[in-house]
């Protein structure tokens, strides 16, 4: 309905303009109308996402999102860094005089491995560890324990206590600085409490917000199967540690309230590394503490197809081979292995068979959290305008994308494959229109909810 704030004397819009108006479902807003209210908590998480991504704490020009990088799970892998100018941030050591031993270009160009002095910065030539950039989704339900959060590959943060608060501030000095001296107000500022309380909560926003509830009806036979073998303590063990495949450990065998656990798994006794193959000096990780006690916590499984390469170290590149791990003498001999054996009486020992319907479990899932995923985006995007709308179209063509590079990599469900397939199609056209941009994202939804039915009942 037209206002009446255009009568007595206010000729109001033209009739031509009014037809425009009724036809395009545009509505004229006049002073009566009320706004509601801003949602504390969003405004706290936009505040967050804008630190993560554009602020760089006066320092070398790195934010939080040069290597957790909204396009690629908030990670990032040699391919993607592959595709990266020369002059982006996360080459700064290669560029800048003062900061050539930040990194070790070489390793990460290759295998994704990041520089890190996680036992202080005393000896910066040999103290050092080399690992991947882990993800930061479902990160809500992934950090807890009984011993407090849970943060980076060893628990412990960049170091600290563990919380996001410390990770951030970690992250800030360790990989922000203009030169290795490390002196706050000159070479980074530190983080405020009000910018660490905005990056926690837009972190704790990301991904999952509740872990899954296994088993799941799924609908594709081999799949299946490594779902069972999954949830199987006799046979395959992995819901001990991964509880619904996810972070925590069982509470059924742990106990409760035990969330994330750390735990030596023998990665690093892995022979023929290939960070080590390259003859540059990679010093061995010990885990988590300063001096390390050899253990790395838990990560999530639901994200794990898409993010590789895998474990602390960039290891092993494919989700089969990660599950082959635990077949190996580097895991069975290890002190996590051994428990394991203690408690169930042998270690584990899946056939080739086996370790391949394990990783189309943990594929499938993975493509579930992308379809997920991008019907949320392409929902979110339905709610906003502009460039932010287009943005998070683009967001949801990533992740579904991913869904569809997971199943094709284990030869799974190609009618889902298809339906994504065309979604990923659909959602483009939605971000390269305006008149049409809500029917052909509809459109979108549709394909990746078929996808999603051709996987679970």
């Amino acid at each position: 309905m037209v206002s009446r704030v255009y009568a007595r004397g206010n000729p109001g819009p033209s009739p031509i303009t009014l037809i425009v108006i009724l036809l395009l479902g545009v509505p004229i807003l006049t002073s009566c109308q009320s706004v509601p209210p801003p949602d504390p908590e969003q405004a706290l998480i936009a505040k967050g996402r804008a630190l993560f991504f554009d602020e760089t704490f006066d320092g070398n020009g790195r934010t939080c999102g040069t290597c957790h990088r909204e396009d690629n799970n908030f990670t990032i892998d040699p391919a993607f860094i592959a595709t990266l100018p020369a002059d982006d941030a996360l080459f700064v050591a290669e560029f800048t005089s003062a900061l050539e031993t930040l990194e070790r270009p070489k390793l990460m160009r290759a295998f994704g491995l990041i520089l890190e002095n996680q036992d202080g910065f005393g000896d910066l030539e040999n103290n050092f560890n080399l690992r991947g950039v882990p993800h930061t989704l479902g990160m809500r339900v992934s950090i807890d324990s009984r011993q407090g959060p849970r943060t980076g590959w060893s628990g412990d943060g960049a170091p600290g206590d563990g919380s996001l608060r410390s990770f951030a501030t970690g992250a800030v000095i360790q990989h922000f600085t203009k030169s290795l001296n490390r002196i706050p107000d000159i070479d980074f500022r530190l983080p405020t409490d009000d910018e660490l309380d905005a990056l926690e909560a837009f972190q704790l926003s990301l991904g999952r917000q509740q872990d899954l509830t296994l088993s799941l009806p799924l609908k594709g036979t081999v799949a299946k199967r490594g779902q069972e073998i999954f949830l199987d303590n006799a046979l395959g063990k992995c819901n001990a540690c991964h509880f619904n495949a996810g972070a925590n450990a069982n509470p059924n065998i742990f106990g409760p309230d035990v969330g994330n656990m750390n735990f030596d798994t023998g990665v690093e006794d892995l022979p023929d590394q290939p960070a080590d193959l390259t003859g540059e000096f990679v010093p061995p990780d010990d885990g988590l503490g300063t001096p390390g006690d050899g253990t790395f916590n838990t990560p999530p499984l639901v994200e794990a197809a898409d993010t590789g390469p895998f474990f602390h170290n960039d290891s092993i590149e494919t989700i089969e081979g990660a599950v082959a791990f635990y077949n190996g003498d580097a895991f069975n001999n290890s002190p996590a292995g051994q428990a394991l054996a203690g408690a169930t009486g042998s270690g584990i020992n899946l056939d080739g068979t086996q370790v391949v319907e394990v990783a189309a479990f943990l594929r499938v899932i993975n493509a579930l959290e992308n379809i997920r995923a991008s019907i949320q985006l392409i929902e979110q995007s339905n709610r906003s305008s502009g460039a932010r709308a287009k943005e998070l179209l683009g967001l949801a063509v990533a992740d579904t994308k991913d869904g569809i590079g997971v199943l094709i990599g284990g030869g799974l469900h190609p009618q889902a494959v298809a339906h994504l397939k065309e979604a990923k199609h659909r959602t483009r056209r939605a971000a390269r229109s305006h008149f049409s941009r809500r029917s052909r994202a509809a459109a979108a939804i549709r394909e990746l909810k078929q996808a999603r039915a051709e996987m679970i009942e």
